[in-house]
């Protein structure tokens, strides 16, 4: 909601709300399936199930052992209901796409191919909904929200948990007993095949848990140091360049997914336009086999397992996801008089960077696309916590040490013993994308449906920038910021010495203030913004010039409700989806 500010020049267009409306008549609550409510998104069933399950790649340890592996401290399967519950994973029943009712963003990988460290085999995985499908929890209901963020998964608690489990199970003779009598493993030559397999998936899952997640302070649930976790894989442990780790210090909560294809720029800090290479870099962040470490591509270098058409094909789900709208049958009407107030104070002191239905838009590419407008706003003025910004080394070792691996880059990298961090991530990423795609013969118009009809931008942020995009559903995603540091809306409109300070994660939805209570006590962690990579400073609303974390006056009481109701009823209809290239009324700018 950030005033005065755009970094960007804004298309003219002016479109009316009711061409661009692609909407399916339906109500906001769209169904209610074993106590859980599925509001109105505009996806069917089998979209659901499909993205809540699919392979992404990601192969964490052998399928069959994960099915079949008990917890650290007792003889509960850790793929359990309650296990996974306790680490923020949302059980889910059997299905045609999860016919082993793993929970929501567990998936089964099937590896055809070895690659260095991974055998051809059956893997689970974890997939994008883990983190981007989430839950609102309001006296005994729970609402389920495709594409938000799950405020509730605990990383650091669910990969410590999995390498505890693993190593328990190799050093507790009766524990791997169990485990060899659930895989039919009773003969001593059978026995010793297991052990050796367990030893190689818990050394797996031990590396990743003290070189990602390994921190001075815990993220809490919902909470993750995504960027650090992405570079920590690609810069430093695959390639075997510890040199190049770095401490996940800078939490951020998954951001929501629905726009985000239709958007100029993706990401916190808005450095992103392709969606496939997005894709693949997350990806690599969670247990993507790949190698890196190979001499050359002939020998292996580059080579993954990233199953480049189903990353097209949740890009392309969540082209036609729509924001989730208010429920007022369950969390109270909307005042439609003072949302009305609240979005002329929107449009006022928050649309020029956060845009505002039917959206300002990019003028079309050669391609006839056109994305929306998203601000670019600098860190200096909005002043928000900027850990984003100093947990990646400026420079990583390129050369040298990694030698093998800098001389298949592209040319401009090839040969320099030091690259900016992120050049380096980003000719890798390029790298391990152009393997997995070449392998798939696309022709030129498939190349172009692959990266969005994108064209590479002429002009990149010159500074430190996060991204502003439209706020519709926002209502679903607290805790709020990129790093979750503030607990509810109405906290975003006031100026921020004021706001809590430390409130708990993980705990029942206030609709009152749209977020969390902050006087409640049913949330799991104690969230302390004093903390390191936690300041809830800047977007702050006050009377004092624009800038140096100030983005607004300070606003009468009456003010800040009358744009948290707003904010409750955007979309204002259930199941609207943006249209994907632009306005429906130039053909061109149509997906085909």
């Amino acid at each position: 909601m950030s005033a005065g500010l755009q970094t960007m020049k804004m298309s003219a267009l002016v479109i009316s709300a009711t061409t661009l409306t692609v909407l399916a008549l339906a109500p906001a609550r769209a169904q209610t399936s074993n106590n859980v409510i599925y509001l109105h998104q505009a996806w069917s069933q089998d979209d659901r199930e499909w993205y809540h399950h699919f392979s992404q790649g990601s192969a964490i340890i052998a399928y069959d052992i994960y099915l079949n592996l008990e917890v650290a401290g007792g003889q509960d399967l850790f793929r359990s209901d309650a296990n996974s519950v306790r680490y923020g994973l949302v059980p889910e029943p059997a299905n045609r796409a999860n016919p082993d009712a793993l929970p929501i963003g567990i998936s089964k990988e099937t590896l055809t191919t070895p690659i260095k460290g991974w055998p051809v085999g059956d893997y689970v995985g974890m997939t994008c909904a883990a983190c981007h499908s989430g839950q609102l929890k309001y006296k005994g209901k729970v609402i389920h929200i495709d594409g938000g963020g799950n405020n509730a998964i605990d990383m650091q608690g669910l990969t410590r948990a999995l390498d505890d489990a693993l190593k328990t199970t190799l050093t507790d003779a009766a524990k791997f007993d169990r485990l060899a009598g659930r895989l039919r493993a009773s003969s001593p030559e059978a026995k010793d095949k297991l052990r050796k397999r367990v030893e190689s998936e818990s050394q797996r899952a031990h590396d990743y848990a003290i070189q990602q997640v390994t921190t001075r302070y815990p993220w809490g649930p919902g909470r993750m140091d995504a960027l650090a976790l992405i570079f920590n894989r690609a810069l430093a442990s695959l390639p075997g360049i510890l040199e190049n780790s770095t401490i996940a210090v800078a939490p951020t909560k998954p951001p929501f997914l629905w726009n985000a294809p239709h958007g100029l720029w993706t990401q916190w800090r808005g450095t992103v336009q392709d969606p496939i290479k997005r894709n693949v870099q997350e990806s690599i962040g969670v247990f993507l086999p790949l190698d890196l470490s190979a001499k050359s591509p002939a020998e292996g270098l580059f080579q993954s397992s990233v199953p480049i058409l189903n990353l097209q094909r949740a890009e392309d789900q969540l082209e036609r996801l729509a924001p989730p709208s208010w429920p007022e049958d369950i969390l109270g009407k909307i005042d439609r008089d003072k949302a009305k107030k609240g979005k002329a104070l929107f449009v006022e002191h928050c649309a020029s960077c956060h845009n505002v239905w039917p959206y300002r838009w990019t003028e079309p590419n050669k391609n006839g696309k056109r994305y929306v407008l998203v601000g670019l706003t600098p860190i200096t003025y909005v002043g928000t916590d900027r850990g984003q910004f100093e947990t990646i080394r400026p420079f990583s070792i390129a050369g040298e040490l990694g030698n093998s691996l800098s001389k298949e880059l592209l040319p401009e990298f090839r040969g320099k013993p030091l690259l900016p961090s992120g050049e380096f991530m980003s000719a890798i990423s390029f790298a391990v994308t152009d393997a997995a795609v070449r392998k798939l013969n696309l022709t030129e118009a498939q190349r172009l449906d692959l990266n969005g009809y994108r064209e590479p931008s002429a002009t990149w942020p010159l500074e430190d920038v996060y991204k502003a995009g439209p706020r519709d559903g926002v209502w679903a995603t607290a805790p709020f910021v990129h790093n979750g540091s503030v607990p509810n809306l109405y906290e975003m409109l006031i100026p921020a010495a004021e706001r809590t300070k430390k409130f708990y994660l993980g705990g029942d939805f206030d609709p009152v203030r749209v977020g969390l209570d902050t006087k409640a006590t049913s949330g799991t962690f104690l969230m302390d913004t004093t903390l390191p990579g936690n300041s809830n400073a800047g977007h702050s609303f006050e009377n004092r010039p624009l800038g140096n974390g100030v983005v607004g006056p300070l606003l009468p009481d009456d003010d800040r409700w009358a744009l948290v109701e707003y904010l409750k009823s955007i979309p204002e209809e259930a199941g609207r989806v943006t249209p994907f290239g632009g306005p429906p009324e130039t053909s061109s700018s149509q997906k085909p």
